[in-house]
């Protein structure tokens, strides 16, 4: 599964964002919890998790960046949500031991705190504050799927397009100014599936975001210039 796997914890203290799981740990927590598990490194374009799979295992990601698949009716893929540095991925499988309920996609190299079943349980077992924050961390997960399911109905495409942004934003971008650099490698498609439209629709609202000076693109990448104006176009 892993490219290199070693035991133990760290070798050195990262920084993860104070939203995040890890992050949201005191210093001491954090060290206790990464000094179990194995750690595990995987390279771009590695499946760690398949849906409707029986593993039970769970991810605590150190370094990097995730995809959440969902297969839909007509055999494609969506994407779902995506996951950092400090964010916790398999979960509920591990509590419930029922069958894997998306895909997960490393997008780059990614680094990761591996936990069998039996390992996850016992650590949570054994630290009532690791178990709060994991049950915090899987109700803003479903929290959050729930806004965004809400915010993109009855909207336009434009409109879908600057919340989904916007949400990125906020959640994942690095503040720059008025505005902010978005560091995940998303591509239009999986842009479009965010927001539930067609590709070729979402391409003309980029377009119209970036003529209005709100955006700028690159390649696989969005750097949001004024956030200011990102938020009246979404709200």
């Amino acid at each position: 599964m892993a490219q290199a796997n070693t035991r133990g914890p760290a070798k050195n203290d990262r920084t993860w964002p104070p939203t995040s799981l890890l992050g949201g740990l005191s210093q001491a927590k954090r060290h206790a919890l990464l000094a179990a598990g194995t750690r595990v490194r995987y390279p771009a374009g590695k499946v760690l998790i398949r849906e409707g799979e029986d593993s039970t295992f769970a991810l605590f990601l150190l370094d990097g960046v995730v995809k959440v698949l969902g297969a839909t009716g007509n055999g494609r893929d969506t994407l779902l949500a995506i996951r950092l540095g400090g964010d916790l991925i398999g979960e509920l499988a591990a509590l419930d031991s029922r069958p894997r309920s998306a895909t997960v996609v490393t997008c780059g190299p990614v680094t990761a705190q591996l936990f069998s079943c039996a390992e996850f349980l016992g650590c949570l077992r054994d630290d009532p504050d690791l178990a709060h924050a994991v049950n915090r961390a899987v109700v803003g997960k479903l929290r959050m799927a729930n806004e965004r399911r809400i915010s993109l109905t009855g909207c336009g495409v434009d409109t879908r397009v600057a919340r989904v942004l916007w949400q990125v934003a906020l959640s994942y971008g690095e503040r720059n100014g008025r505005g902010a650099v978005i560091p995940l490698p998303l591509t239009q498609p999986e842009l479009a599936s965010l927001c539930d439209a067609a590709e070729s629709t979402v391409h003309k609202s980029l377009r119209r975001l970036r003529e209005s000076g709100v955006i700028a693109t690159g390649y696989r990448s969005v750097t949001v210039t004024d956030l200011a104006a990102l938020r009246d176009a979404a709200f």
